[in-house]
């Protein structure tokens, strides 16, 4: 009897697991709907940004904003929205990148 006991562990195990993972999921995409809903109106006002320094020493939190503006590698320009968020990056790696209107 000890042995059909435990492969039921295992399958209320994996049985668990599972649905964690769908509700992680659906929680980021909730997330994902409430940030384009709550998105600033598009004023068509663009802002160019060019990254002049390279990435590394940097923080992660540094290198998660200028990846968050879209920028690749140094000397690489992207056109991005005139946006409160978009100004927030910039002035958080404003040592990193140039900015021209």
């Amino acid at each position: 009897m000890t042995a059909t006991k435990e492969p039921a562990k295992k399958v209320e195990q994996k049985v668990t697991k599972a649905p964690a993972k769908k509700v992680a999921k659906k929680a980021a995409t909730k997330v994902v709907a409430k940030a384009e809903k709550n998105a600033a109106p598009q004023t068509g006002k663009k802002i160019r940004v060019t990254l002049v320094k390279g990435l590394r020493g940097t923080i992660e939190k540094h290198r998660a904003c200028v990846r968050g503006l879209g920028l690749r590698h140094r000397e690489h320009t992207v056109e991005v929205q005139d946006t409160p968020s978009v100004r927030g990056m910039i002035n958080k790696v404003s040592f990193l990148v140039k900015v021209e209107d």
